[in-house]
């Protein structure tokens, strides 16, 4: 043991907290409860399990052994289950357990990305267009992984778009909590009003029936570094496999960081 390496610590360096308490902290704040992240990370358990029996992953997946299948994801699992499990981070008393929070993996992604005209001269035919992005930081002591409701509130602003105009969502599954407390903070109007100065009301609830619909970090794993590419890939196909024209993607990431951008396409 004296040889062993010092495994790094995940602790944030300046709250000096993992992001999983954070999160907690963050579901208490806005509201979520320990029933609603459950639901929420069975849902994305099955709707993960539904798309790979529907074969909408085989045009995303190479094969390792020659298999596509995700080791993840927990299709049989129930509602009574994952009640069973122990707080993770807040004990005793907080919401966040192994099941609805994401779990580390290997894997890889990879995006290819340029401009149209150098796409056409290439020979490729794009399969979307980055039309936005943004990333925005907040306090990291009190709104660690609220990053994402920020960036949503920037994109949609600067596009002069509404929640009507987007046809795919996809949300970084860090935690259930964490998704689900970004999902009502837009649809707050005291947070809307007072942290975006939104006089018009708030944005109000991104529809479910768009909302990573094939899946998510939760079910299928949230490797770092390759998250970002898995999203824009899979809201790609979700756009062209569900015929619509704008999708949004959104994710948190430590220090209060946060991203989104608008695809449309192509």
């Amino acid at each position: 043991k004296d040889f062993a390496p010092d495994p790094p610590a995940i602790k944030n360096f300046s709250t000096e907290e993992v992001m999983g308490h954070s999160s907690d902290r963050l579901a208490s704040r806005f509201g979520v409860s320990r029933q609603e992240q459950d639901e929420f990370a069975l849902r994305s358990h099955q709707n993960a399990a539904k798309a790979h029996a529907e074969g909408v992953y085989d045009q995303e997946i190479i094969a390792v052994n020659g298999s596509t299948e995700e080791n993840g994801i927990r299709a049989d699992s129930s509602l009574e289950k994952l009640a069973s499990l122990k707080p993770a981070f807040v004990k005793p008393h907080g919401t966040h357990t192994a099941a609805n929070s994401s779990f580390l993996t290997d894997g890889a992604a990879a995006v290819l990305i340029m401009e149209d005209q150098k796409a056409k001269e290439l020979g490729y035919t794009p399969r979307s267009y980055i039309k936005n992005w943004t990333f925005q930081a907040v306090d990291p002591f009190e709104s660690m992984l609220l990053g994402p409701a920020y960036c949503i509130h920037k994109i949609l602003s600067d596009s002069g778009l509404t929640f009507n105009d987007i046809g795919v969502w996809e949300i970084h599954e860090a935690f259930a909590g964490q998704v689900l407390s970004n999902l009502n903070a837009l649809d707050s109007e005291k947070f809307c009003a007072e942290e975006f100065g939104k006089g018009d009301g708030k944005y109000g609830r991104v529809p479910e029936d768009k909302l990573n619909l094939w899946g998510g970090s939760l079910s299928i794993g949230h490797p770092f570094g390759a998250t970002g590419a898995r999203l824009v890939t899979t809201a790609t196909n979700r756009l062209h496999k569900e015929d619509k024209q704008f999708a949004l993607v959104a994710a948190c990431a430590d220090s209060g960081i946060g991203h989104a951008c608008l695809i449309e396409r192509a």
